[in-house]
């Protein structure tokens, strides 16, 4: 539950024995341990209406965990004059090739250079304001190492729309990626819950605390021996799904230090991955509309070499 800056968490049985910090942040996804830790330290947490500063409490089953959330920084976002490789645009909605290493909305740590300043700049006033100031006209995001697709929504009515298609898994959204070792089988899907990592916070992993739905449908396209370009198409969008179902498949993408090995191969040190194909109906029309995406020059000379080898 949550009122105002509070929430409140009731402990059910696979939480208990948890030290509370981890149990709050495992309720709460999007605050990690040492968030809940300095929230002890200020006397922002109740227990069973009792205020606690102990980090070792273990939580029981039936406990009422009461947290005082500190007011959030606001984040100036700034339109800046950032180069976009516009792939189509229209009065409802815009598609962008992104590159690999631009974030996709401001963050702290990340207030500027992000897409939203390029598009905010692009577009004005003409975004979606359904996300808020610091997201505006974003409906699904790639990560900050991925290049590729994504499409903003310039209107409410086409956000509404475009977040409906992801809802009911009918927009189209497959990437290629280079991985590592090869296949038995020419295609397959992985069907595993994700949700964040107990076990490192900044991680995603397959697991059942916490978790959603999430399917990855994939094909093989091109054997290596060792590695394996596949094409994978999302069914679900969870953070960082294709890298994580392939690494629980014992095929990490080549270059991802965080969920694949911590060394540098082929010159490669971020995951080859790009979101080559994005199709959905027109928010207006209804009309199905697909774009394609070449390979970045830097994909292709990793398999130029690969072909090679």
């Amino acid at each position: 539950m949550c009122r105002d800056n509070q929430i409140t968490i009731i402990i059910d049985e696979k939480l208990e024995g948890t030290r509370i910090d981890m149990a709050l942040s495992l309720a709460y996804e999007d605050r990690s341990r040492s968030f809940f830790q300095k929230l002890l330290d200020t006397e922002n947490i109740t227990v069973n209406g009792q205020v606690t500063e102990s980090k070792k409490y273990k939580v029981k089953a039936g406990d009422i965990i009461q947290v005082t959330m500190p007011e959030p920084k606001l984040l100036a976002v700034e339109p800046e004059n950032i180069p976009l490789e516009m792939v189509y645009e229209d009065e409802d909605v815009l598609v962008i090739n992104k590159p690999k290493g631009m974030v996709v909305h401001p963050a702290n740590g990340n207030e500027s250079g992000t897409l939203v300043n390029a598009v905010m700049y692009h577009c004005g006033k003409n975004l979606s304001s359904i996300n808020g100031v610091v997201r505006p006209g974003i409906v699904h995001r790639i990560d900050k190492d991925t290049s590729g697709l994504l499409m903003i929504a310039k209107n409410d009515k086409a956000h509404n729309s475009l977040a409906e298609q992801l809802a009911e898994h009918s927009i189209t959204r497959a990437y290629r990626a280079i991985v590592y070792n090869n296949f038995t089988e020419d295609e397959g899907t992985v069907n595993k819950p994700i949700g964040r990592d107990p076990r490192d916070r900044m991680k995603q992993a397959v697991t059942t605390v916490n978790s959603k739905r999430a399917v990855t449908h994939y094909k093989v396209l091109e054997r290596f021996g060792s590695f394996t370009l596949i094409e994978a198409r999302l069914e679900t969008g969870r953070t960082h799904q294709i890298r994580v179902h392939m690494s629980y498949i014992k095929h990490p993408l080549l270059g991802d230090m965080v969920y694949g090995p911590k060394k540098k191969i082929l010159g490669v040190n971020t995951q080859m991955l790009h979101a080559k194909i994005l199709g959905f109906r027109h928010p207006s029309t209804g009309e199905y509309m697909e774009f394609d995406s070449p390979l970045p020059e830097e994909f292709e000379t990793v398999l130029r070499k690969l072909r090679k080898e």
